[in-house]
């Protein structure tokens, strides 16, 4: 028995604290799912009274982004561990076990930092700054204090599950590890260096390869370069934070999310696999071409890559093994076609893009249906080559049966076309549709009784809990990028792009050489935060299309979805399933092979159709 096995909890004294954190979950959950339905109901709100009655509540988008802040405060401790973390546990896995153990403790601890920075950070806010919001007339220290108790929340959360799974030891030498970097940040010596924002990146990068998750790595990481000169003090980086995710057009991630999660629960999705199967499932490789059509229709409602690769899993992946597809091959086809979810309308990815570049957003969304329709067709193919000796699913159909699975399936189909068009022509903004979106998903369900209390509670808690750590990662980043900004890094990621010439295809070769080399290590969403707002200048300036390099710069990441060591689609996909991942990520190579291809086709047609570079 090692000294760590002797410190372990008495066996009462464990269940208790066990107890009291699931309950703490729980109950975060829950409020998370309250804060999200209070949150639709005043934005539903705001669109009834402008829209029929031709009035508003002045201060309904201000409360809406309030309760945005809220909402990720309360998701906040919840982003410990498994996906939402975000955490790159493949290089550690590399390390000896007792580097692991150290990387592990570390790691943990740069947890426990970014809690006390969001804590005692936000209490320094709290005690500084004053006013009263002029909409709500609210003092404006509330949404700071809301920060505050959520990062205190984390330290809890990650002290007491360290002290539950590994005993008092672990779980105070964690503890004291995040305290020495805390410190760390506010008493080394200070050494002033060009570019503060260097430390910052080699802090988060050890960071990332030790396993933390990655937004309280970024956070951790600009905490670390404040002795090196950088210009952002304790008070200023939870500012930033707040900044971040203060933007009225974030709110359309979690009703995405949840107009999505509805359809699933409310059995909508499925409809849609038997109507892709009346299509293309006596092709050969019916079963698998069957899945990448319901994949291409189901992201015209859920706009989660993750939520369609989970659903595919379920579903998709116990008929292909029935079929006679080997589990891996039918986990890597799932993974595969769900990337297809953050690039065709409406897609969370080009949100996040369009608040780090002030992109339109319904240029992306149009951008995103050429992209999609070529990256489906890539993978039909990549799945017809690779299904010799396949049998076809079914039968072909006939007429009258495609046309009842149609109209089966129009509903789900119908969120997708409803989105997009109010958008794309101005009818409503982009927040405003993703909340229609969710009122339309809730009505057909309730209309088509497939949605029960129990499903509806379950959707909103995990749309609740997937939008607050997808807000906490932007919240996070966009310290960094103020970082970055100052210290001109798109200057020198502007000369490097154009080092080979001024010219499109050399620009848009270097970029897409230097995005897939970051998406290796960096979530899509960090990457498009921090990467965007360096590379488009770049592609500008040689006359590349913004919004056409915007869309092949989410195709680039998206695509990272299905590479080690991140690969969370695979990830997501064996999980579910059961497969493992080294084995799917072998099956998965074709179809990278083909998604490669079509990425290279809207490359250089993009630089074929570029203005003459500006000088």
């Amino acid at each position: 028995m090692t000294a760590m096995d002797t410190t372990k909890l008495p066996l009462a004294e464990h269940h208790v604290i066990a107890l009291a954190l699931d309950r703490l979950s729980i109950f975060l959950q829950w409020l998370g799912a309250v804060v999200l339905a209070v949150l639709l109901t005043l934005v539903l709100t705001s669109v009834m009274l402008r829209y029929v009655f031709g009035s508003g509540l002045i201060w309904s988008e201000e409360l809406a982004i309030w309760l945005n802040v809220l909402l990720v405060a309360v998701g906040a401790p919840l982003a410990l561990s498994g996906p939402l973390a975000m955490r790159l546990d493949a290089i550690v896995q590399f390390f000896p076990v007792s580097l692991q153990k150290v990387a592990r403790i570390v790691a943990d601890g740069i947890a426990i930092d970014a809690g006390l920075i969001l804590a005692l950070g936000g209490m320094d806010v709290v005690g500084a700054i004053g006013g009263t919001s002029t909409a709500l007339g609210l003092p404006e220290w509330l949404r700071y204090a809301a920060v505050a108790i959520g990062g205190g929340l984390t330290i809890v959360m990650m002290f007491g599950r360290a002290l539950v799974q590994d005993g008092l030891s672990r779980a105070f030498l964690i503890l004291a590890t995040g305290i020495v970097l805390y410190l760390a940040a506010h008493h080394l010596p200070t050494v002033a260096v060009s570019t503060p924002s260097l430390v910052a990146g080699t802090a988060a990068t050890v960071g990332l390869i030790l396993g933390a998750p990655l937004p309280h790595t970024l956070l951790v990481g600009v905490s670390l370069a404040a002795p090196f000169g950088a210009l952002l003090p304790e008070p200023a980086l939870v500012q930033n934070t707040v900044v971040g995710i203060s933007k009225f057009l974030l709110l359309a991630i979690p009703f995405f999310l949840l107009a999505g999660s509805l359809l699933t629960e409310g059995g909508l999705a499925e409809r849609l696999v038997h109507f892709a199967a009346t299509l293309v499932g006596h092709l050969r490789g019916g079963l698998a071409q069957t899945t990448l059509v319901s994949s291409v229709m189901f992201s015209g409602a859920s706009g989660s890559s993750v939520a369609n690769a989970a659903f595919g899993a379920k579903v998709m992946v116990p008929a292909l093994v029935s079929h006679g597809y080997p589990l891996p091959r039918a986990a890597a086809i799932v993974a595969a076609t769900a990337m297809l979810d953050n690039i065709i309308p409406p897609s969370i990815a080009f949100l996040i893009l369009a608040t780090a570049t002030n992109l339109s957003v319904g240029s992306l969304l149009v951008g995103g249906f050429v992209a999609g329709g070529v990256l489906a067709l890539a993978l039909g193919i990549g799945l017809y080559l690779t299904s010799r000796g396949e049998k076809p699913a079914r039968l072909p159909a006939s007429g009258p049966e495609r046309m009842r699975a149609f109209i089966s399936s129009w509903p789900a189909i119908g969120l997708g076309v409803v989105v997009v068009i109010g958008i794309r022509f101005g009818f409503v903004t982009t927040t405003e549709a993703s909340a229609l979106a969710v009122a339309y998903a809730l009505i057909v369900c309730l209309v088509l009784r497939s949605l029960n209390g129990q499903k509806m509670g379950a959707a909103f808690r995990q749309s609740a809990g997937e939008a607050a750590a997808i807000g906490l990662l932007i919240g996070a980043a966009t310290p960094f990028a103020f970082l970055l900004a100052i210290d001109r890094v798109s200057d020198l990621v502007t000369s490097v792009v154009t080092s080979l010439g001024g010219g499109p295809f050399a620009v848009m070769l270097l970029a897409n050489i230097i995005l897939l080399i970051a998406g290796l290590a960096l979530d899509i969403g960090a990457a498009i935060l921090l990467l965007a707002p360096l590379l488009l200048p770049a592609a500008i300036m040689a006359g590349i299309d913004p919004i056409q390099f915007g869309v092949i710069l989410v195709v680039n990441l998206m695509i990272h979805g299905l590479t080690p060591p991140l690969g969370i689609l695979i990830y997501v996909a064996s999980g579910v399933s059961g497969a493992r991942p080294a084995q799917v990520f072998r099956e998965v190579i074709p179809l990278l092979l083909a998604l490669l291809a079509a990425l290279a086709v809207l490359c250089v047609a993009s630089a074929m159709l570029a203005a003459p570079p500006k000088l």
